[in-house]
């Protein structure tokens, strides 16, 4: 059987064909607002409704001072060790959070990856697209590294986006990720964004009901926002993707020889 991942970009190729043709033909000047809101990223937690009248992606919040990581420092090699940006204590990193952690690999791997990620950050997708199949298949799957993603969104949809993942049905989490990050140019900066990530819920078995649940569902979304306070103001994020390796903090996205100059010394 066809895993998640690839019955959903299968089945969403067509949609967003469609859906893109239909966009391009319509000569309307009026927007078709969404039905349902999508969550503020404000830290009081409100959820406030996203007009579907922008073409990109709403602002960033002003909560924190944040930005999407440029990639790791042109002047390292692919096969040398980017210089470690800091250091946090591992025991407070590995603390529980509000939420589930969503990790891959053995618990007792014996190097752990925190990633912070956006799920509007394009150097978040080209992580997830070039390097991390990579460093699955070579340390995640072969029980060397513990890998945990964790949320940190820069603005409403990356919000939505990922709180869909996290409701989504069967614990399809890092499925929802894969293919939200392969459609990222799509629902990211679509005129109606709630139409686009709809789409991509059906295929992973969303209702219209419990898609309106998910983005209308405070408590996920206040658990979100202290997961990413959390991450700005006690371990120093402020771009995304950050990566913390053993409790070392590299910013940028990383090729696999990079992450490999990295990891191997520690096992």
């Amino acid at each position: 059987m066809a895993s998640l991942t690839s019955r959903l970009t299968t089945a969403l190729s067509a949609a967003v064909i469609a859906l893109a043709l239909t966009a391009c033909s319509d000569s309307s000047d009026t927007a078709v607002k969404a039905e349902a809101p999508a969550p503020s990223m404000e830290t009081t937690g409100s959820v406030t409704p996203v007009e579907s009248n922008d073409t990109a992606a709403p602002a960033k919040t002003d909560a924190v001072e944040l930005a999407q990581a440029d990639t790791t420092d042109e002047t390292v090699g692919e096969t040398e060790a980017p210089e470690a940006r800091g250091e946090v204590d591992v025991d407070k990193l590995m603390a529980p959070g509000p939420m589930k952690e969503m990790a891959e690999g053995e618990e007792n791997a014996p190097v752990t990856i925190v990633e912070y990620m956006s799920m509007t950050c394009p150097h978040c997708r080209q992580f997830h697209e070039n390097t991390y199949p990579a460093l699955k298949e070579k340390y995640i799957d072969t029980g060397k590294v513990r890998f945990i993603l964790r949320e940190f969104p820069l603005d409403p949809r990356a919000a939505a986006a990922i709180m869909l993942a996290r409701c989504a049905p069967n614990d399809q989490y890092f499925a929802m990720v894969d293919v939200l990050f392969k459609r990222q140019t799509v629902w990211a900066t679509a005129q109606d964004a709630r139409t686009e990530l709809l789409n991509i819920a059906k295929l992973a078995g969303f209702t219209q009901e419990s898609f309106q649940a998910c983005l209308t569902n405070q408590q996920l979304l206040d658990d979100v926002n202290t997961v990413r306070t959390k991450a700005a103001e006690e371990f120093g994020v402020d771009a995304t993707p950050t990566f913390f390796i053993d409790g070392k903090r590299y910013s940028g996205d990383m090729s696999i020889g990079q992450m490999s100059a990295i990891i191997d010394p520690l096992l």
